[in-house]
């Protein structure tokens, strides 16, 4: 199957990442490269360096940005860039972007077992390296671990009665299957005003796809160092597609661009915080109509920016 991943928000984020001549950017979730070419054809930068945990997208890209030689490819995640820099020797650059939703390559690729919409194995790991897979959450977590990762995660709430009838299910049966899960999970909740499950399915595999992939915990884990390897005036770019990563990215920012944090009733700053990066995007950047009515997976797309002080 061909890597297929039409990139979002893309006039907006190169816009606001500034690019310039010259200059050395990352993008720290390559996929296809469509982000990547982007930068690339804006100016003519000095260096370019794609990260991605997904050999089949590091292989995508290569072949889609072969044409120009100033990048550098890397298999790793995005949230060991310190890591990257160390093993390219690099100090710090002008630019960082992120686009943390799932590729339109992995969710439609039966193989990798992300969507309920084909039947596949039960994977769904970013990285094929990564030992732990959706067939191991589903068959060895605890009914309590399931409904706290479907509640959490999946933002589902039927998350107790899915875990109840998954436990129950794996008990005459491994749940092997994408199908087997999804009608595990639509035998668990009730049908009402015209529901016909459909939303619980796509929120329960999306809260199991996050949980196998450690997304959230990779996304706060990535943003302070990040910022760190940011020259003055360098700027983050983070496209989130879920609430949840989006909450993330929008307290971690505005965290990061406070000065004093003392309570309100001290008389003077004793804290000594001051900020390190400015907010380029007070509210998300959304897609347009207009993107959406081409790339419907464009819709929950959010950007934010900040800029290095």
């Amino acid at each position: 199957m061909e890597f297929s991943h039409i990139p979002v928000l893309k006039e907006s984020t190169i816009e606001l990442l500034n690019i310039r001549e010259g200059l050395t950017y990352v993008d720290g979730t390559i996929g296809g490269g469509g982000h990547s070419k982007a930068m690339l054809e804006k100016a003519n930068i000095k260096l370019l360096v794609g990260i991605d945990q997904d050999t089949e997208a590091l292989e995508a890209a290569k072949k889609n940005l072969e044409s120009f030689k100033n990048v550098k490819f890397v298999n790793n995640n995005f949230k060991n860039i310190d890591e990257v820099f160390e093993e390219l020797g690099l100090d710090k650059v002008d630019g960082i972007l992120v686009d943390i939703g799932v590729s339109s390559y992995q969710i439609d690729n039966g193989e990798r077992g992300f969507s309920f919409k084909q039947d596949a194995k039960l994977d769904m790991r970013m990285s094929r390296a990564n030992p732990f897979s959706a067939y191991e959450l589903v068959n060895t977590y605890s009914e309590e671990d399931l409904t706290r990762v479907i509640r959490d995660y999946g933002e589902e709430k039927f998350a107790k009665s899915i875990a109840r009838h998954i436990v129950k299910q794996r008990e005459q049966q491994p749940i092997e299957t994408t199908k087997q899960l999804e009608e595990i999970i639509l035998s668990s909740v009730p049908r009402y005003r015209g529901q016909d499950g459909r939303s619980n399915v796509q929120r329960t595999f999306q809260a199991i796809r996050i949980e196998v992939n450690g997304e959230l915990d990779a996304l706060k884990e990535f943003i302070d160092k990040a910022v760190n390897l940011l020259n003055p005036n360098g700027r983050l770019a983070i496209i989130s597609f879920h609430s949840l990563e989006d909450r993330i990215v929008k307290q971690k920012f505005r965290e990061l661009s406070t000065g004093c944090i003392c309570p309100p009733d001290f008389p003077i700053c004793v804290c000594g915080h001051k900020p390190v990066v400015r907010l380029i995007t007070k509210h998300p950047v959304e897609a347009t109509k207009e993107e959406i009515s081409y790339n419907s997976r464009s819709a929950p797309a959010k950007l934010r920016v900040v800029e290095k002080i």
